[in-house]
């Protein structure tokens, strides 16, 4: 079994900050990809910004320059700073991963999402 945990999303105000993180635990053998997605009300859903398990992150142009993703392998875990947020931002924040289990092959996971909500 393999579950991804999300935590970090909230309330902030039009310029302000917030990190997500997503922890990803179970019977995990390697983890390749690792990326955030959004969907805000009445719209589809956003890549955000991914990052292999090695070399460049990928990011959106609607977000380059204020978000940051990382990742710490030793923990499972990636996050998304992001800084001067604006009321565009609000959205439903999902994390993924794409994982190979120790019994089972190369699969998507997904987070349960986290709310952002950016208003003053």
């Amino acid at each position: 079994q393999v579950q991804l945990v999300e935590s970090g999303g909230g309330l902030v105000q039009p310029g302000g900050s917030l990190r997500l993180s997503c922890a990803a635990s179970g019977t995990i053998y390697s983890i390749n990809a690792m990326g955030w997605y959004r969907q805000a009300p009445g719209k589809g859903r956003e890549l955000v910004a991914t990052i292999p398990s090695g070399g460049n992150t990928n990011t959106a142009d609607s977000v380059k320059g204020r978000f940051t993703i990382s990742r710490d392998n030793a923990k499972n875990t990636v996050y998304l700073q992001m800084n001067n947020l604006k009321p565009e931002d609000t959205a439903v924040y999902s994390c993924y991963a794409h994982i190979t289990g120790l019994t089972t092959g190369p699969a998507d996971y997904w987070g349960q999402g986290t709310q952002v909500t950016v208003s003053s």
